[in-house]
């Protein structure tokens, strides 16, 4: 099993900030799976952007009008789980990352199941398992883009909204 931090300077808020990172040129199948967290970061403060950036990350195909649905339902409750994938970012301190702001992704035995595609896994600070983003390499450019991502299932909540806590 392989890991790989993946940091940022700083946190892409539209595509043409997203396009000047390093890690843009999508060359990296880890590079490009931390960029998706990225992008769902933009998503509370602007919609329009993080599709944009979501539609740059899927390369030629982008996404539909179910994914979009899918995504702006994910985000009614809870606009702090993409901010989880971040080293750091846990329910105690409202899931604010560390900085450098960092991303660890990783492999297992069973990533490259299949030719074309590989599934990575991220750890958010409010689950107790890994979530999946499955990528896939176009030939003819060598980059990876993303195929689909699992990251937005429900997580703990942060302590300042638990009423509980």
């Amino acid at each position: 099993m392989s890991s790989w931090n993946v940091t940022f300077p700083y946190l892409p808020y539209d595509l043409n900030s997203l396009r000047t990172l390093p890690q843009a040129a999508l060359t990296q199948p880890y590079e490009t799976a931390a960029l998706t967290v990225c992008a769902l970061c933009v998503y509370p403060t602007n919609p329009a952007a993080c599709y944009e950036m979501l539609d740059f990350l899927r390369g030629p195909r982008p996404l539909s009008n179910y994914d979009k649905q899918f995504i702006a339902d994910r985000f009614r409750s809870a606009d702090y789980v993409p901010r989880s994938y971040f080293v750091g970012a846990t329910p105690e301190n409202n899931y604010q990352p560390a900085e450098p702001l960092t991303i660890e992704v990783f492999d297992s035995p069973y990533s490259a199941v299949s030719d074309g595609y590989l599934t990575l896994y991220l750890r958010s600070g409010g689950a107790d398992s890994p979530r999946q983003v499955q990528l896939r390499n176009k030939p003819s450019t060598g980059q990876w883009f993303l195929w689909e991502q699992m990251l937005l299932s429900g997580i703990r909540i942060p302590k300042a909204e638990d009423p509980w806590a």
